[in-house]
């Protein structure tokens, strides 16, 4: 009979019941009220450390104590990082998630901070993690499909997709291989290997030089690869010889015109509702901006026959090292056709080996785009066949640099530089004394590029809204209307009270009660503000934040005759930015808010509509959110070009590898930044209205719709890409869709295509969380809905 007494069996041993310590449920018991009375007072900090003293202490208050824990948490970290505490912030992080290590919650709000400080790769990491632990978590997608999309831009995809290239690439490392190269080391890849016989390397951008591959290459040739032997050739075949893969390249140029680049990077638009303005340049460390000229809103007409404006030998080391102290040289070249000239437009050559090569230019299928150098400083200046232009080239700073300098016409010179601001067209234009004195005041803005400190200039994309003169129009009409209607309301108002007004000088009044409030968050550089102030009897503030930027629109309203007391900037009243949607001073409540409420990606401002809610409280009657609604539109296509953009196509691996299931962890199906009017796509459908967001009547939204399609064409649904229509008040909208918007288009891509005939009708299942529109589609005659 076994030993009853024996103790039991390693493993089995029953565990003792914890006793009960009167102290310590004491102490738990009196930090948890002290939480609760803490959180009633909004002191969150002192909430927060009684929290983790309670969580520590009784594990078995986490269920209890998770939402108002959460709460604590947010509220005090939002307060660290107003006064710029961002270590005790993510300190305060850690000792949470060591409390709640798998919170999803937690979790993705510790990404989001991660993430506007500029850590990409760690937020995409916290937002990973949320999703693994709850995959439908809206919140958790949305901030995960934004970061994939910081971190792998959609030309990677392009590339792997990119066979040709692929394919040329492998056959010269073959034949590298083949000839005694056993070696190889891939720069760009992050690893080092000493005493390699080839390098390959395709740290190449738009303009060649950008991704630093000479500085990478003069290295690589004095500390990694063998020294060529003299008297050899750059493709000789003996072993003893180092090798770079691609061998060299060739840089083609060509002048041109082109409305859609202009409008990005030079204003052309004399006055903006009445509002007169200039030249604005933008705000880039880098002398050219990238474009697929082949996918151009309007397209583009060469003014020159494309030029050679550099070539270079990447297995002379000499060479490479000599590149930046070239003399510039200049290029004369024929003007063919007649027009303005917008900009210089680059593409090379990669020469691979003897007979291999890979060319960028506008007209090849490539993964690359072409490098765009503006012109700046010859507005609006026309060529003319038999004018021959004078173009500048040179490599300073490791960028390759074109510039624009003269015109030769009728044997005389005309320096570019030195036409700033006049039309060198039929008729020069001479300025007004006022203007005069305005470019002045713009000089702040209009600065060399190596002179950035204490400057600002405005961004590619507020340069396009600036040039966007039917938005501006429209909204003008929109408030001059409300103004009308709010003004007639003061009115009778007074009027029935017997109470007179001196509406002829508002600001001088001792009773400025008669002033409409009107208050503009639009990000970055807007005139909205100024528009508004310009209306007479409105005080207007602005949310610009950059001092330069404030004092433009200072100096602007100085020359268009604007009193200094209608136009204020907001944020200078602020303590952050939290508390940007404020009543102004004594109480008085906004006339208009103005939101800016589509990204210029093509997708919605994230909590828009939390934004719209509380606007919606500090509007006087008869105030109105600018815009009132928006109304959201899609269509049915089928586009390849979408697909390769989005993830690595096919089953088979690439060049051998197997790379598909890795990079496509960060595809995302939301596609933005697209050009609808060029994309390459057939149209399976009309256009059809996919949702409607009211931002002045809460009780009008909804958070999903059905919505029946009929395909117009027999095909593969792809994508959906959608765009807005933005209704300033019932009769007045914008556009996202128009020529003129400086907004572009956004697409849901289907991770599957669906296939459809002419007549199918399509049923699209449309949600819209927060900011993110999500898209299911099915074929009505099929039994049970199809998600992709």
């Amino acid at each position: 009979m076994p030993n009853t007494s024996a103790r039991p069996k390693h493993g089995r041993r029953t565990r003792r019941r914890r006793r009960e310590d009167p102290a310590r449920n004491e102490l738990v018991s009196s930090s948890l009220e002290s939480a609760q009375q803490c959180l009633f007072s909004q002191d969150y900090g002192t909430a927060f450390v009684h929290y983790l003293l309670v969580l520590n202490l009784a594990p078995e208050f986490k269920d209890f104590a998770t939402e108002s824990f959460r709460f604590t948490l947010f509220k005090w970290a939002e307060e660290l990082d107003s006064v710029g505490r961002i270590q005790d912030l993510f300190n305060c992080y850690e000792q949470a998630l060591e409390l709640f290590p798998t919170d999803e919650v937690i979790l993705n709000n510790m990404g989001e901070h991660l993430f506007r400080m500029g850590f990409r790769d760690e937020a995409a990491g916290y937002f990973h993690k949320a999703l693994k632990r709850r995959p439908d978590y809206p919140e958790a997608r949305e901030n995960f499909y934004r970061v994939a999309n910081w971190l792998v831009e959609r030309w990677h995809f392009l590339m792997l997709n990119d066979h040709g290239r692929n394919r040329k690439y492998q056959q010269a490392i073959q034949k590298a291989v083949q000839s005694g190269c056993n070696t190889v080391l891939d720069i760009g890849t992050g690893t080092g290997i000493l005493g390699v016989s080839l390098v390959v390397t395709e740290t190449v951008d738009a303009g060649l030089f950008g991704e630093g591959i000479i500085e990478s290459l003069i290295h690589a040739w004095h500390h990694l690869l063998l020294p060529p032997q003299r008297g050899e050739n750059e493709f000789s075949e003996q072993s003893a010889t180092g090798r770079v893969i691609p061998a060299g390249a060739t840089v083609f140029g060509m002048a041109l015109e082109c409305v859609e680049i202009r409008r990005h990077h030079r204003y052309h638009i004399t006055a903006v509702c009445q509002i007169k303005c200039f030249t604005l340049p933008h705000d880039s460390m880098e002398p050219y901006t990238t474009e697929r000229l082949s996918r151009l809103p309007g397209g583009y007409k060469p003014l020159t026959e494309p030029f050679t404006a550099l070539s270079i030998d990447f297995n002379n080391v000499q060479e490479l090292e000599g590149l930046s102290s070239r003399e510039v040289q200049q290029v004369r070249l024929p003007v063919t056709q007649e027009g303005k000239l917008d900009a210089l437009a680059v593409w090379f050559q990669l020469h691979l080996d003897e007979e291999s090569s890979i060319s960028t230019g506008p007209q090849e299928d490539t993964c690359w785009e072409q490098a765009i150098y503006p012109v700046h400083n010859a507005k609006g200046f026309v060529l003319k066949p038999q004018d021959e232009l004078i173009v500048e080239v040179s490599c300073l700073d490791a960028y390759l640099r074109l510039c624009s300098v003269a015109v030769v016409r009728d044997g005389h010179e005309i320096r570019l530089d030195k036409c700033q601001d006049l039309h060198y067209s039929e008729n020069p234009i001479s300025h007004a004394n006022q203007e005069a004195e305005l470019c002045s005041a713009l000089a702040c803005l209009q600065t060399d590029q190596n002179q950035t400190k204490d400057f600002c200039m405005v961004e590619c994309s507020e340069m396009a809204l600036l040039n966007n003169q039917d938005y501006h129009q429209s909204f003008c009409r929109a408030l001059v209307k409300l103004i009308s209607q709010l003004k007639l309301k003061c009115q009778n108002r007074e009027q029935g009270a017997g109470v007179g007004s001196d509406l002829a000088d508002p600001v001088n009044s001792t009773d400025r009660s008669d002033l409409l409030y009107v208050l503009d968050v639009s990000e970055g550089f807007s005139l909205l503000s100024l528009i508004a102030a310009s209306q007479g009897q409105v005080k207007a503030y602005s949310s610009v934040e950059k001092n330069k930027q404030q004092e433009v629109l200072k100096r602007l309203a100085h020359s268009n005759n604007i009193p200094e007391q209608h136009l204020e900037f907001w944020l200078n009243y602020m303590d952050d930015e939290q508390g940007m949607l404020q009543r102004p001073s004594r109480e008085e409540l906004w006339s208009a808010i103005i939101l800016d409420c589509i990204e210029t990606c093509g997708l919605i401002r994230q909590k828009l509509m939390e934004k719209a809610s509380l606007a919606r409280c500090l509007l006087e009657e008869g105030g109105r959110i600018f815009p009132e609604r928006i109304v959201v539109y899609g269509k049915l296509v089928e586009s390849n070009t979408l697909l390769l953009e989005s993830a690595v196509q096919g089953q088979e691996p690439t060049l051998g590898f197997n790379i598909a299931p890795f990079i496509n962890q960060f595809t995302v199906p939301v596609h933005v930044f697209l050009d609808f009017s060029t994309l390459d796509c057939n149209h399976l459908s009309e256009s059809v209205e996919l949702f409607v967001l009211d931002l002045m009547d809460t009780n009008a939204n909804y958070s999903n719709r059905e919505v029946k399609v009929q395909a117009t064409s027999a095909g593969r649904i792809t994508a959906i890409p959608f765009w807005y229509h933005i209704y300033l008040d019932q009769e007045i909208s914008v556009s996202t869709l128009s020529q003129n918007s400086h907004w572009k288009q956004a697409a849901i891509v289907l991770q599957q295509p669906l296939e459809v005939q002419a007549g199918d009708w399509v049923r699209l299942a449309v949600k819209i969380h927060k900011s993110t529109i999500s898209i299911s589609a099915y074929v009505d005659c099929v039994p049970g809905p199809m998600e992709y």
